[in-house]
């Protein structure tokens, strides 16, 4: 499918959505059309590949006393059920009974059939404790089928539910869908009703542009970028993950094979259900990834919590986009923490540098981590003056990148991206100061595929350029009080242009002449009036 068809896929899915959901909030009606697309894609994934496992066995037609091909086998076949499903964990690593297809769902719907509404509640119940051979607890917890907001009796939600799952069968039977197109169908979506929604779902997505950047600066080697990317990275995290589109752009820079784990963590509940739909919608396995529900900053996560240094998880690629200037409450049991007792405690107003901290702590002696913050990190005084201080005296800061205001959905303040690493080679800091280079748009401002190159670019190869990028010493940087303020150290002031006095004076020359010649025959023509010339 080319990408143009891609997106008009995500076009078409979201005309149907603004269509459908009638007075239901955006939120609410997202986590059922999300949802349907999920089950839509394990279904494909799961008949291709039952297709391919039966081969000649599987049937070509089918009666109307069934609506799958899958339910036809099932019922011929029933002793042979287990080890078929057996075969299909191991293979696609999950199992969906036929009557939970969304081929079956879609031809009840068609049908208005009554049962839809149980079927499909009795097919998430399936998915959620059965299908993987990981538990998937929760999946659809977000997704009340028996919620009011459909309607007032089951009769009445279940027309609906069968009216919102045709609409959707139909816009997807004019594309030849695959895993590539519903995934990036998906991603259209999360990101349709992340701008729809403004502050509260712009929490849950980090903007496409930004993402590229984050991902292609972590993927380049983090001692030697301008080498190029990777040939692998044994595990990336993700502590503030959304709706996990970071993580999976990571993916897809390093291809398939190029990552041997990711790892996330969030701790909203519909973003955190979002996030495991998305990691499979997207082809990766379950065994592939771990989503933990959590709270990152009182560090709920048991696998984080080891205290044995030489078993201490630790991650070669760290991106994050975490909540800006998150108040929370830094406890004399957090001080103790292994995590901030050597830099000190984040302000109550803002957990900006607890999460960087949180995430440093993790991060492998030649990893990079990339993490997205307001600009107040970098002068703010206080605790984060002398967690600053540290980090930049041990060397951990290497790069500041600051960007334009108003490319987020939740806020249109300008924010910056901090580059860190435990082990880094340059003795100075690289600052970029992009604020100026974005399209201004409607409703967010936008970075063009020119800008996003510019960026990597200069980080890659640490290019200086006036107005833009320069590298500047730590001596400088202690002159400044360790004030990382971009405008310190980059001056985007334009210099007046040279005036050539000797041209100036000829031109002024040239029009002295001109108006008196203009004059001359202006008073020409007066005097053939009558009238009185110009002095």
């Amino acid at each position: 499918m080319t990408e143009q068809n891609q997106k008009q896929l995500g076009k078409t899915l979201w005309a149907i959505a603004d269509k459908l959901r009638g007075a239901m909030d955006a939120d609410d009606f997202r986590d059922y059309m999300l949802s349907f697309l999920f089950l839509r894609y394990l279904s494909d994934n799961y008949e291709t590949a039952a297709k391919k496992e039966l081969g000649a066995d599987y049937p070509a037609q089918i009666d109307s006393s069934v609506s799958t091909p899958l339910q036809l086998w099932y019922e011929g076949n029933l002793n042979d059920v287990p080890e078929f499903e057996k075969q299909m964990r191991r293979k696609v690593h999950y199992v969906i009974e036929p009557l939970h297809l969304w081929s079956s769902i879609a031809q009840m719907a068609r049908t208005q059939d009554g049962e839809l509404l149980r079927t499909l509640q009795q097919g998430f119940r399936y998915i959620e404790t059965e299908s993987f051979q990981s538990t998937f607890a929760g999946l659809f917890s977000e997704i009340d089928l028996g919620s009011p907001k459909l309607g007032k009796t089951y009769v009445e939600r279940n027309a609906k539910l069968c009216n919102i799952i045709q609409k959707i069968a139909e816009g997807l039977a004019e594309f030849s869908t695959n895993v590539d197109a519903l995934g990036d169908a998906y991603e259209y979506l999360i990101g349709q009703f992340a701008a729809g929604s403004g502050k509260k779902a712009g929490e849950f997505y980090t903007p496409q542009q930004i993402s590229d950047i984050l991902s292609t600066i972590v993927t380049l080697d983090s001692q030697e970028p301008k080498t190029g990317v990777k040939q692998r990275l044994e595990s990336v995290m993700d502590f503030a993950c959304g709706s996990g589109s970071l993580l999976l752009n990571v993916r897809k820079r390093m291809g398939p094979h190029g990552i041997g784990k990711i790892y996330g963590q969030e701790k909203n509940i519909t973003t955190y259900n979002l996030a495991r739909m998305n990691m499979l919608l997207h082809g990766v396995k379950d065994t592939e990834f771990e989503i933990f529900h959590g709270d990152t900053l009182t560090n709920d996560w048991d696998m984080l919590r080891e205290l044995n240094p030489a078993k201490k998880p630790a991650f070669d690629a760290i991106v994050a986009n975490p909540p800006f200037s998150y108040r929370w409450e830094p406890t004399d049991a957090l001080a103790d923490d292994v995590r901030f007792k050597n830099h000190g405690l984040a302000p109550k107003s803002a957990a900006d540098f607890a999460f960087l901290l949180h995430g440093f702590h993790f991060l492998k002696d030649e990893g990079v981590m990339a993490i997205i913050l307001p600009h107040g990190v970098l002068f703010r005084g206080g605790a984060e003056e002398r967690i600053r201080t540290k980090l930049l005296k041990d060397g951990h800061i290497d790069t500041v990148i600051g960007l334009p205001a108003n490319l987020f959905y939740s806020t249109g303040i300008p924010v910056c991206i901090l580059v860190l690493k435990k082990c880094k080679k340059p003795d100075d800091v690289l600052f970029i100061n992009a604020a100026e280079h974005f399209v201004k748009g409607k409703r967010q401002n936008q970075l063009t595929e020119a800008h996003i190159a510019q960026i990597i670019e200069t980080y890659q190869f640490r290019k200086e350029s006036p107005r833009y990028a320069r590298r500047v010493d730590m001596a400088e940087i202690e002159k400044n009080d360790f004030n990382l303020n971009i405008s310190r150290y980059i001056s985007t002031a334009v210099g007046e242009a040279e005036i050539d006095l000797a041209a100036t004076h000829a031109e002024l020359v040239e029009i002295e002449k001109a108006v008196a010649a203009a004059k001359q025959k202006h008073n020409a023509f007066l005097k053939e009036l009558g009238l009185s010339p110009l002095p």
